[in-house]
């Protein structure tokens, strides 16, 4: 955990208690619909989940809040498990989050493990869902940006230059046998091997089983012994093995747009909103994924990333 205050220092005090109440201390979903009125706390926790992503835009959160005359601070909890009734309680007021992804999540901890999922290629059909379900939880989901990290597939350069592929549909309609990189889970899950035959009719042969995005996943593109591995859209490494994004021209996967997530009873004012706001009028996929790489690859810090970002952009002062 990181302090964004004035004389900043290590709090890990505060990361066990918050670990500990959330494993044992009360949630919102049986105590009734939450009517609390917007709150407008000028002390403020942002979460992270302590990936590079979730990081940077937890920073860039701090930063504009801080702008605003908020007071913040950053606490990276790796587990949605953890840091989602955290965020309904209170203890955490702030948490980027995906909009698909968490809708689903949410639908699941409502109705358990076999509700059928709600989050959508859709983007305000998503939406809809999602504030649906965190709306009682006493959860404000503010408005999306325009940045996606969702589900995407990669094949090498060199084949795709060979075999003029461009999109996805131009993959199924060249009828190679294609050997996919991924998760296990790509088998039975709807976005991936399922969904690659059925909406795009791509030849899927085999799943080799070497997770989403890992460095294995790609190094067994770039040699030749699968086809195509499934990342992400700001995966920020794709050039280091020689590898392009195939577009989803036929919207297979989800609308995991960036959302923040807020309690309302702390952070649900407009200054709050507002503050947030601004960063989804400039923030772009392509930006995500070039903050990325400078993390993970030049290995510059999450919050000197996030700090240039916004001041090349105009929303924080230079300093």
């Amino acid at each position: 955990m990181t302090s964004r205050l004035p004389g900043a220092r290590a709090l890990p005090a505060l990361l066990l208690l918050l670990v500990t109440a959330c494993t044992t201390g009360p949630s919102l979903e049986n105590q009734g619909d939450v009517t609390a009125p917007p709150g407008d706390s000028k002390h403020l926790t942002i979460g992270s989940a302590g990936f590079t992503e979730s990081d940077l835009l937890a920073q860039m959160y701090a930063l504009l809040l801080e702008q605003a005359g908020y007071s913040t601070r950053i606490l990276s909890v790796t587990n949605r498990e953890i840091y989602e009734p955290a965020l309904e309680s209170g203890q955490i007021d702030v948490v980027p989050e995906y909009a698909a992804t968490f809708a689903d999540w949410l639908k699941t901890k409502a109705d358990g493990a076999d509700a059928d999922p709600v989050g959508s290629p859709d983007l305000d059909t998503t939406m809809k869902a999602l504030r649906a379900l965190a709306a009682p939880r006493g959860l404000t989901v503010l408005p999306p940006g325009r940045a996606v990290d969702q589900n995407a597939f990669a094949v090498a350069a060199a084949y795709a230059a060979k075999h003029r592929l461009e999109t996805l549909s131009d993959l199924g309609r060249s009828g190679l046998p294609v050997r996919l990189a991924a998760g296990d889970e790509c088998v039975k899950r709807p976005y991936c091997e399922p969904g690659l035959k059925k909406v795009y009719g791509i030849d899927i042969t085999a799943v080799d089983p070497r997770g989403v995005g890992t460095t294995q996943a790609k190094q067994a593109v770039q040699n030749g012994q699968d086809q195509m591995v499934l990342t992400t859209t700001t995966d920020a490494t794709l050039d280091d093995f020689g590898l392009v994004l195939l577009a989803d021209d036929r919207h297979l996967q989800n609308a995991d747009h960036l959302v923040p997530v807020v309690n309302r009873a702390r952070a649900g004012s407009s200054g709050v909103r507002d503050a947030l706001g601004k960063l989804n009028t400039v923030l772009t996929t392509a930006d995500l994924a070039r903050m990325n790489e400078q993390v993970d690859s030049w290995r510059r810090l999450p919050e000197d990333v996030a700090r240039t970002y916004l001041e090349n952009k105009d929303l924080v002062p230079k300093g």
